[in-house]
């Protein structure tokens, strides 16, 4: 949990404009074409989309995990994989504990929210397709690369 949490705190933007989710979503389209991963791909700032894709091999139901997942970061303004685990080590279940309904938020690995300096959890960025944990990491790997990326400019 530690180190989920320290993703939270370290990934941080400076700012967050269409061109950053247009680049970012790109960066996330190219990543998973290199791997071939079946992915769907959202990224959204308040209630607006700013950049969706669907890869080869992802299907509908994609963007159903997408809308669980996403609706859980913008209740809690954590990572959905981070809140799953949350409820998981203290011995129970999001979907056991939390009262809100599965068919509605999925605390599984995916979505993460995109936080701006000075301005806290302004959107997020979701993935879905493959297992939750490697979601997860897809998302963080290519924050990640972004911000580095955004550093050295």
């Amino acid at each position: 949990m530690e180190e989920l949490e320290a993703q939270e705190r370290r990934l941080v933007f400076q700012h967050f404009t269409y061109d950053d989710a247009w680049a970012l979503g790109s960066l996330l389209v190219e990543r998973a074409r290199e791997s071939q991963a079946p992915v769907a791909i959202d990224i959204r700032r308040g209630g607006q989309q700013l950049f969706h894709a669907a890869l080869p091999g992802s299907v509908p139901d994609n963007d159903a995990w997408i809308d669980r997942k996403r609706k859980v970061v913008e209740r809690f303004g954590a990572a959905s994989y981070l809140v799953g685990t949350r409820y998981r080590a203290k011995g129970t279940t999001f979907e056991d504990s939390s009262r809100l309904d599965p068919d509605e938020y999925a605390a599984h690995g995916g979505s993460f929210p995109i936080r701006v300096e000075g301005a806290g959890v302004i959107g997020t960025v979701t993935v879905s397709g493959l297992p939750q944990l490697q979601d997860h990491r897809f998302v963080v790997a290519a924050l990640e690369e972004f911000l580095d990326d955004a550093r050295r400019d």
